[in-house]
Order: structure tokens, then sequence, then C-alpha cells
């Protein structure tokens, strides 16, 4: 996979030492981090006590050579709008951050590197096979 974008919870199996996830992450020619992931990760910090500590770890992976943050741009919330109405459609809502998260996993071309099983919901996104 030359392109990849972390899942909430993937980079916190990175943090973990998942070997599935480093493997991923050593193989990629780039690693994108959402915004959206880093606000649900800034959220997990908040209720825990190392907050400062997980921050500092953080800063540290956003400014490996390899990894890219990217932002909501028009075309994203575009995509987005065409998951959201495709999911609401079929009656298949998923929480709104993965909505976005997919969104740019499908702007970037990348594979979605993630333990959640509701993005399979999502038509066109490249899913990661952790299996």
């Amino acid at each position: 996979m030359r392109k990849v974008l972390l899942d909430t919870n993937a980079y916190t199996k990175y943090l973990l030492g998942d070997e599935k996830v480093l493997g991923v992450i050593s193989q990629s020619d780039v690693v994108y981090m959402s915004v959206f992931v880093i606000a649900e990760l800034f959220f997990g910090f908040k209720g825990g006590a190392r907050e400062i500590k997980n921050k500092e770890l953080l800063k540290k992976f956003l400014n490996k050579p390899s990894v890219e943050i990217i932002g909501a741009t028009v075309d994203t919330s575009d995509i987005f709008a065409d998951i959201k109405y495709k999911l609401k459609k079929a009656g298949t809502p998923i929480p709104l951050n993965d909505v976005w998260i997919g969104a740019h996993a499908i702007e970037t071309g990348a594979v979605l590197i993630t333990y959640d099983q509701h993005f399979d919901k999502i038509a066109g996104l490249r899913l990661w096979d952790y299996m």
C-alpha cells in the first residue's frame, strides 16, 4: 500500500506496538492523518492522565517525513455529502466523524487503516484487510 490513512483506533494500536499497523506504516510512502482523527485523539487525551505525554507522542508522529495532515476542503465536503446521503438513504448511518474520515480516504485515494467494521458501508472506500 503506497498511501494509507490512519483511523483513530489504528493510531492507538500503533502506539501500543500492533505489528499489523506498524507493518503497514513502514511499507507506506504516505501516511495521511485526517484533522478529524486528530480531533478524536485530542478528545481522548483530555480524559486521561497522560494528556501532555500523548500530545507529545502525536506531535512526534505527525512530524515524520512520511506523515501528511489533511484538512477539509470543498472537495472533501462534496464527498462527505455524497457518503452521508447514501448512508441515510440505505438506512445505515455511521458516526459523523467517520463519514469525514471516509471522505478523506476517498479524496486521497488512500487505503483506510481501521478496526471499525462499519466503514464497509461506505461505497468506494478502500479498506485495509487486517485479517
